[in-house]
Parts: structure tokens; sequence; C-alpha cells
């Protein structure tokens, strides 16, 4: 024997089931803590205000293409300012016109990239990149004299 429900209390059954799941999707998520670190976004700054004479730079699928539009209605980061970018740990590049190169974010929201480029990058371990050179060649750690030049 099957018990049956009147069909007119079913509109009350399914807006009570109705309204229960609302409150639990709503009261949810702020039990579920923080998120994993894998998935929190830190804030990370990128500086290339020391590159002259300036230009846009991007991150590959955060900011918007620097190849994608002309330079009058380009909306790409310009090295003249700072810019914060909001990333979740993982592998990442910078680009410019000039030059890239990979750089990570780390768990804990600190940056990591090859000691090879420590002649025109720095930030390694802290939340901020900057960038000192327009462009990179092997040349014994040495900054070129290129680069001691003032805006």
């Amino acid at each position: 024997m099957t018990l049956r429900t009147p069909n007119r209390q079913r509109p009350r059954l399914f807006g009570g089931l109705f309204v229960g799941l609302l409150a639990v999707a709503w009261v949810a998520p702020g039990l579920a803590g923080p998120p994993p670190a894998h998935l929190r976004e830190h804030t990370i700054t990128i500086d290339a205000t020391k590159l002259v004479p300036a230009s846009w730079w991007q991150v590959p699928g955060i900011t918007p293409s620097i190849y994608n539009s002309d330079p009058d209605s380009l909306d790409a980061p310009k090295t003249s300012e700072q810019r914060e970018l909001h990333l979740k740990p993982g592998k990442y590049k910078f680009l410019s016109f000039t030059f890239d190169f990979p750089f990570v974010v780390n768990l804990d929201g600190t940056l990591e990239f090859a000691t090879s480029l420590d002649q025109c990058i720095e930030g390694r371990g802290t939340q901020t990149l900057v960038v000192r050179c327009k462009r990179m060649y092997p040349h014994g750690g040495e900054r070129d004299a290129y680069y001691e030049q003032k805006p």
C-alpha cells in the first residue's frame, strides 16, 4: 500500500522544500570557511614603471591583450602605472612587445621566477613584481647602461 499526498497539499510540500533549499544555499557558503589555498586569490602588484619609453604589457588570460587593438584605444596595462592583479596560485607569464618571462604565484601568494632574471626583475618572495628592463640579453648579470636613463 502506498501513501498518497492529496493534490491540494502538494503545493505546500514543494513550497516548503523550495524554501528549505534556499535557506541552506544562503547559509551554507558562510559555513564553508575560507577557500582552499590553491583557489585563494592574492593581490599581486605589477610595477613596470621603470621601463622607458612607456609601452604596454599583459598577463595572458588575466589582462587585455596588447596585440588586439590599436594603441590609442588599448585597454592593456601601460608601463607608466602600477597595476594590481588578483591571481590564484599558479604559473603566469609577463608579456610585453620586446620580451616575456614566466613567473609563479605560490600558495602563500608570494612570487617566484628564474634567478637568471635577477638582472631585470625584482620581487621574489614578495607580492610585487618589479620589471626594470625593456629587453633582456644574457650578459653576465650586469644591467646595460641603457637602463640607467631617467624618464
